[in-house]
């Protein structure tokens, strides 16, 4: 492990990815700034206009798996990715499934709706969460199913996994529908539960967050 080090997270504050960056640096123990980058305006420095942009040990990195693999990898000794290669693939599995699947469903069809009413005082697209929910309440239903099946992505302690699908599923647990369903799933309360005991976790809470 080197040396800690200064980490600028370029990226929207309120970011699912911006926090999964954040929770990384504050595992690995490291000191981490954000710095408020809208995703499409001429200071974001991302080819594709996404976020984060993260600058750390002289490096400019894109893509939150690459960030977060490389800050745990140099500054964690990878203790978030288990070493034995068939525990690494689930984890990486996981993480593929937070990703493609579930962050692009949570997000435009419950939290960003909720995040223009209450943020930028747009008015709430229902029409949007009515649409999206049957989804969202199967994808829930996924991962209790899995977590009561054999512990899904947390048979091996507290993994990268667990750091990009907390604050995906956070966020949707701060939306009433959203609470409303999670509230069914015992076994998803239980795992939300113990991720905010975490420090890490508890550090990078948003501001808006209760």
């Amino acid at each position: 492990m080197t040396a800690p080090a200064q980490v600028r997270i370029f990226g929207t504050v309120i970011s699912t990815y911006t926090r999964i960056c954040q929770i990384a640096c504050e595992e690995a123990g490291l000191s981490h700034e954000v710095i408020a980058t809208a995703a499409h305006s001429p200071a974001n420095r991302h080819p594709f206009g996404k976020v984060p942009v993260v600058e750390i040990d002289g490096l400019e990195l894109i893509e939150s798996v690459a960030i977060t693999q490389y800050i745990d990898n140099a500054h964690n000794a990878g203790a978030l990715q288990p070493a034995n290669p068939a525990a690494r693939a689930m984890t990486d599995k996981w993480i593929a499934v937070a990703n493609n699947y579930l962050f692009p469903l949570f997000e435009r069809g419950l939290v960003m709706p909720w995040v223009m009413h209450r943020v930028a005082g747009f008015p709430l697209e229902r029409e949007t969460i009515e649409r999206a929910l049957p989804a969202i309440s199967r994808a829930l239903g996924f991962l209790e199913g899995e977590l009561a099946a054999d512990g899904a992505w947390t048979r091996h302690g507290f993994t990268l996994a667990d750091v990009f699908l907390y604050p995906m599923v956070r966020s949707v647990e701060l939306t009433p529908q959203g609470q409303a369903g999670i509230s069914q799933c015992d076994r998803l309360l239980a795992w939300l539960e113990m991720c905010r005991a975490r420090p890490s976790i508890a550090a990078t809470r948003w501001e808006s967050e209760p």
